[in-house]
């Protein structure tokens, strides 16, 4: 299907706000797509992708294939990620190495109105089973939140696996790829490469994240048609559950000390600001409500991008 010129820029602004969020530790690429409508046409294009639509190229019918593939929608979707991830980048890591407290808080507020307003709406549908599972995803991202990381070495086959993991997690709303390569302690290397265009590093996690990409997808394709309303159940309960790994106040618990001889927390818990002051330093209080409050606001000028139908 064609898009119009107002259609393919909605598309590219909300792969710029996926690919942004999917820059920050804890924020989910997915949480924006399902937010502005777009999150099964997201799923079901990325599923498209595969034998059906290489057998349309090699035969000659690479109309046949874009279409199949919805390659109009993908291709603007990408465009914003891509120079989300060139573009902001640099930003993100600089504000995560000098005012991390008011950009969690900003997510923070975003997904938790966003967690709300989801399951106000979705709830009026949901049997016993789905409040069940809604608790169960909302246990789930807790666990993943309160999870103690680790260290790979960087490697070409951990950095192959961190891009399929980020990736698969980017589908889920609520789970953070950027959170998970922090979990396994490939955060640091990613980005970095990003920043200083380590070509080799990058077409690696590239690689590893189109490989998960097409996996995941077609799972998840599978459990939306098989059973949507529970599989979003759980998934509006891990979004609302990952609120814990956005909340800006936390005590670190252990450490490691990455390539470059730093120390980098890889465990905390939430605290109070009034506890954080006590134990870590300034907790920039007015800084982190009013970054908290924007978050919230930010929320009801994406659902008013809509939804974009085939």
């Amino acid at each position: 299907m064609s898009l119009d010129t107002r259609d393919w820029l909605g598309l590219y602004l909300r792969g710029l706000a996926m690919g942004a969020a999917d820059l920050v530790p804890g924020v989910s690429g997915g949480t924006i797509a399902l937010i502005t409508g777009i999150y099964d046409r997201f799923i079901a294009a990325i599923a498209a992708v595969g034998l059906d639509a290489l057998r349309l190229v090699f035969s000659g019918d690479f109309k046949g294939a874009w279409a199949h593939v919805d390659g109009n929608f993908l291709l603007a979707v990408a465009a914003g990620i891509l120079s989300s991830v060139v573009v902001l980048a640099a930003l993100m890591n600089w504000l995560l190495l000098n005012y991390p407290l008011p950009l969690w808080s900003l997510f923070c507020g975003l997904v938790l109105a966003s967690a709300v307003h989801l399951f106000l709406v979705a709830r009026v549908e949901w049997t016993a089973r789905d409040f069940g599972l809604w608790f169960a995803g909302i246990g789930v991202a807790l666990t993943l939140g309160l999870m103690q990381a680790t260290q790979l070495p960087v490697t070409p086959l951990s950095i192959f696996l961190a891009g399929a993991i980020a990736i698969s997690a980017m589908l889920l709303p609520g789970i953070s790829g950027s959170f998970l390569l922090l979990i396994l302690g490939m955060y640091q290397p990613v980005i970095s490469a990003v920043v200083s265009l380590d070509l080799g590093t990058i077409s690696l996690f590239v690689l590893g994240c189109l490989c998960g990409l097409l996996a995941f997808s077609r799972l998840l394709k599978a459990l939306l048609a098989r059973a949507q309303r529970a599989t979003m159940a759980t998934l509006y309960g891990f979004l609302l559950g990952s609120v814990i790994m956005l909340w800006p106040w936390q005590q670190p618990v252990s450490s490691v000390v990455d390539r470059h001889g730093d120390n980098r927390v890889v465990q905390s818990l939430p605290v109070s600001p009034q506890a954080y002051a006590e134990l870590v330093g300034e907790p920039m209080l007015w800084l982190c409500l009013i970054a908290f409050s924007l978050g919230a606001i930010v929320v009801s000028g994406l659902l008013s991008l809509g939804s974009v139908e085939h």
